[in-house]
């Protein structure tokens, strides 16, 4: 827990030396690669460091099971580029190109959870490695590379709310309320992805003061209330628990399938990344998202992170073309996180109900800092 809630650190991404995936469909080793042993329960990498520029991973399955192979950033939640289904006893290549930073590298044996991690550090780049890339190039490696994401954050909020229902159908309170939060920060990292399916949203989503006339209470927040009783309440029955439970997993599923085969352009990451920043502000930083567990700093933490992964996708973008926005955007998502780091206790943090009216009132003012420059985000990428 203590990675996923950790703020995410900023890469220097210049525009010779660019972070994206090229095409990985290769299914043979190039001369110079480095070598990936991958195992169900191992993931052995030739050298933890190698020069910036053009990187060959090859990987090799000796599992079991289906492996994935990435490369991510020093946040341990942006995808650099990524090799998927790579079958017992076959070899895939990922090739990126990625510039001086820290890294992680991961294998995903059963293409699911967290994934094995270990440190990867690139060093500065041979003479030679410098890439000149044209803003279309830019824009497909952005879009790329939080297509990744997406994909792997429904992955794990599958996983994540499998877990949850199963212990919220048992009965297990203690157990379901420990993850209730821990779960939903991978749905608020892509928030605006799920709303924009508009049959899955409201039965997972919807909070019960939104409720239109004859709409059923169901999902997340109906569970919520049932863990988080308020006066008053009759709890569920095991059977409306399992009802909900199942509910849940099986419209997750389908929302994870469906974001699978997404497709982004630039600007929609830029907004995408400015919806993210307004749900905090609308409800996160309200107390209206979480009514009965007051878990919205969490929410709040998963946002954020969320904006800053579309926006450090399309850094690359401002380079050498807006960097005074660029520059803000940094400053103040920094700012904004050293403030909410102010309110972790753990590996998660203080209850919303816990927080003065000043304190909610400051970090307002953190969230609408953040939001005027990012409000100039998409016409900075498009242009």
């Amino acid at each position: 827990m203590n990675k996923l809630l950790a703020p995410a650190a900023l890469l220097a991404l210049g525009a010779a030396a660019l972070a994206g995936c090229t095409d990985n469909t290769a299914t043979a080793s190039v001369d110079g690669g480095i070598a990936v042993n991958a195992t169900d329960d191992s993931c052995a990498v030739a050298t933890a460091s190698a020069p910036g520029g053009t990187l060959t991973f090859s990987v090799h399955n000796e599992g079991t099971k289906v492996n994935e192979f990435y490369l991510l950033a020093e946040d341990g939640l942006r995808i650099i580029g990524e090799v998927e289904n790579i079958g017992p006893g076959v070899t895939r290549d990922l090739v990126v190109m990625a510039p001086e930073g820290s890294y992680f590298a991961a294998c995903k044996p059963g293409m699911v959870g967290d994934g094995i991690r270990s440190p990867f550090t690139v060093t500065a780049a041979k003479d030679g490695q410098a890439v000149d890339a044209d803003r279309a190039a830019l824009q497909d490696q952005a879009t790329g590379q939080y297509a990744a994401y997406v994909k792997d954050q429904s992955e794990q909020l599958l996983a994540g709310t499998t877990k949850f229902a199963a212990a919220f159908a048992a009965g297990k309170t203690e157990e379901a309320k420990k993850l209730y939060p821990q779960v939903r920060m991978h749905w608020e990292r892509i928030e605006p992805v799920a709303e924009s399916f508009g049959d899955l949203d409201p039965i997972l989503d919807a909070r019960e003061a939104d409720l239109e006339e004859g709409q059923e209470f169901s999902g997340w927040h109906r569970a919520e209330k049932d863990l988080w009783a308020p006066k008053g309440y009759t709890p569920m029955a095991q059977a409306q628990r399992q009802e909900i439970a199942d509910g849940m997993v099986a419209n997750t599923k389908e929302l994870a399938t469906r974001a699978q085969g997404l497709e982004f352009t630039a600007d929609k990451l830029a907004n995408g990344a400015k919806e993210l920043l307004d749900e905090v502000a609308t409800g996160k930083v309200t107390g209206e998202e979480e009514t009965f567990s007051h878990t919205d700093l969490w929410d709040f933490q998963a946002n954020l992170e969320g904006a800053k992964i579309a926006y450090e996708d399309l850094a690359p973008l401002l380079k050498g073309n807006d960097d005074a926005l660029d520059g803000q955007l940094k400053q103040n998502f920094a700012s904004l996180q050293q403030q909410l780091d102010a309110y972790r206790v753990g590996d998660g943090f203080k209850y919303y109900d816990q927080l003065s009216q000043e304190q909610v009132q400051q970090l307002a003012a953190g969230v609408d800092a953040l939001s005027e420059p990012l409000s100039q985000l998409t016409a900075a990428v498009v242009k």
